[in-house]
């Protein structure tokens, strides 16, 4: 089952988050003609070329449902588990949580690493950066399934993490 990808598609790279299609294009790279799909990422200035032969397996895909959005939601309003493994453990199955481009799994991230603003002092920078990762990709997704600005999208996810820290 092969997904073709246009022009102007919004699709996940696992490891950038969300990104539009720019073009299909075959382009020759060491004598080889490879078709490629050209992926631009407004946010990071970037341009990706994925082998459309290794699209699939890179995790490139379309956007989430409005389902699977609202599964990343709920995920966010469960009680979060406290971990007493080390933060290096920790932040590698985070990172790795991340850059699985899954929304569900992101969202434990976010949950998991979420402070209140009193709270967040007590952070190392290393929480904080992982944390607003995450978030980021959480809330591009997110604005880019309800077709929202990014602004909105992070007010909507704040609102649900501070209901769920007061509860």
């Amino acid at each position: 089952m092969e997904i073709s990808y246009q022009k102007g598609d919004l699709v996940v790279y696992p490891t950038h988050g969300v990104g539009r299609v720019v073009g299909v294009e075959t382009q020759e790279f060491s004598g080889i003609k490879i078709e490629v799909i050209l992926i631009n990422f407004d946010k990071e200035k970037m341009m990706l070329r994925v082998p459309v032969a290794k699209a699939r397996n890179a995790g490139l895909r379309r956007l989430s449902s409005r389902k699977v959005m609202d599964t990343a939601l709920g995920a966010l309003k469960t009680k979060s588990r406290v971990k007493r493994a080390m933060w290096s453990r920790r932040a590698q199955e985070y990172e790795t949580k991340i850059n699985s481009g899954n929304p569900v799994a992101i969202a434990e991230v976010v949950r998991e690493l979420y402070r209140t603003t009193a709270e967040q002092e007590m952070q190392s920078y290393s929480e904080r950066q992982m944390y607003q990762s995450a978030l980021d990709r959480l809330v591009r997704e997110l604005a880019a399934v309800e077709n929202i600005d990014e602004s909105s999208a992070n007010a909507k996810l704040e609102k649900v993490l501070n209901n769920t820290a007061v509860a």
